[in-house]
């Protein structure tokens, strides 16, 4: 009987999703962002709704049933296509416009309908928005789109940050021009935790220009705290709640798209490989059994002092043995260890960033045995850039299947 029900439940939800692609029932609401100094509107997020009056209206039973229907991808896509046709159409179109990307079906094709219209021109720079449901399970696809919102002009954003400390220390990896503070930090300001991530958050936004953001403004008070969290811009019922794009009448900083940090095109691919990236950041040195030891054991000191370092290694079989050993170590003092199932030819590196403890990265060219150890963040990162940029199907070292994070299929010559 239970069996004969989810079949009955699927059924349902794939009648319903195929009927709100086929007719595009997706319609977008828009919330405004605000600047908290000068009240100007800087953009606006898409907010995703299905049929009006329907069981489908609200996007958690919408993507909930889309999911069930194996249709999460076209409808997710569904989205993006109708949040840019009614910003395109607006009489008075935003300076920037927030979308969001479901993690799950990042590494789906763009459509041809996104396609036409980036190819046209688009009256604004879009802001693709990153959860940190992603970061475990699509970094490297999170780096490749990257790249390419890069290239099109246009930028990314790290939502709700402070959710898992995990997300602080994909900060410097990403650089997102937005940095989203969650909602909880505002409600929670005084907390150890609210100030741990707003320290990290500060430091980032210092070293990159990123934009702090607060969610969740809904009072006066919330304002004031947002303020003293450090955001520059901020989000919330206090500024607006959700709207058609007909309904929007706000006034917009026109300034709003030159405050976000300009693109930079070919950041986020590999130039390189690991140790090619290291060697032009630190000294090369003919590595000796015991400067292996020395430089593994700094790693192992940097993991063991706290828990939310992201690890990033891939390992040769040469030099197999000690990377393993750093590994296992790792394994133990945190959940975020993402080993290569591809490693680099000739090469073994690990890169660790943690926001509290600070970052290394050591890169052997395995037939030398020479080796470059890195301590400053921005080289630490760029080095697990080229790590992530070569993630494929595999498993995180933790033993939990990693979903396929091969490159999105886009044409050569578009995207995004």
């Amino acid at each position: 009987m239970k069996v004969e029900a989810m079949r009955a439940i699927h059924v349902r939800a794939t009648a319903a999703i195929a009927e709100v692609l086929r007719d595009r029932m997706v319609t977008p609401l828009f919330q405004p962002i605000v600047d908290l100094s000068s009240g100007l509107v800087v953009g606006l997020e898409a907010l995703a709704r299905g049929p009006a009056g329907t069981e489908l209206e609200f996007p958690d039973r919408l993507f909930a049933a889309a999911h069930e229907a194996g249709l999460l991808a076209e409808l997710d896509m569904l989205c993006f296509e109708r949040a840019l046709e009614c910003a395109v159409v607006a009489s008075a179109p935003p300076p920037l416009l927030f979308i969001n990307a479901e993690p799950a079906v990042l590494d789906q094709p763009v459509s041809s309908r996104v396609i036409e219209m980036v190819g046209n021109g688009l009256p604004f720079r879009y802001i693709l928005e990153y959860t940190e449901r992603a970061l475990p399970t699509s970094p490297g696809v999170l780096v490749h789109l990257a790249g390419i919102v890069h290239e099109f002009g246009n930028g990314i954003a790290l939502d709700d940050v402070g959710v898992d400390p995990m997300s602080l220390a994909f900060l410097p990896v990403l650089e997102p021009e937005v940095i989203k503070l969650d909602m909880s930090l505002l409600r929670d300001p005084d907390t150890e935790h609210t100030r741990s991530v707003c320290t990290a958050v500060a430091a980032e936004a210092r070293r990159t220009g990123a934009v702090v953001l607060a969610e969740g403004v809904e009072t006066e008070d919330d304002l004031v705290t947002a303020r003293r969290l450090g955001a520059r811009w901020g989000q919330g019922w206090l500024f607006g709640r959700p709207a058609p794009m007909g309904q929007v009448t706000h006034r917009f900083d026109p300034a709003a798209a030159a405050q976000v940090p300009p693109p930079r095109p070919g950041f986020h691919q590999a130039r390189g490989t690991p140790f090619q990236v290291a060697s032009g950041h630190g000294r090369v040195v003919s590595g000796s059994a015991t400067q292996m030891t020395a430089a593994l054991a700094r790693l192992r000191n940097l993991v063991a002092a706290g828990s939310h370092a992201v690890i990033v290694m891939s390992a040769d079989e040469t030099d197999a043995p000690a990377f393993t050993r750093l590994l296992a170590d790792a394994s133990a003092h945190t959940r975020s260890v993402i080993m290569l199932d591809d490693p680099v030819p000739g090469e073994s590196a690990v890169a660790v960033i943690d926001p509290a403890y600070g970052s290394a990265a050591l890169c052997v060219e395995s037939a030398s045995g020479r080796l470059v150890f890195l301590d400053r963040l921005p080289a630490v990162a760029d080095v697990a850039r080229v790590l992530l940029s070569r993630l494929g199907p595999g498993r995180l070292a933790d033993g939990v299947d990693r979903p396929d994070a091969r490159r999105p299929q886009l044409p050569p010559d578009l995207a995004f």
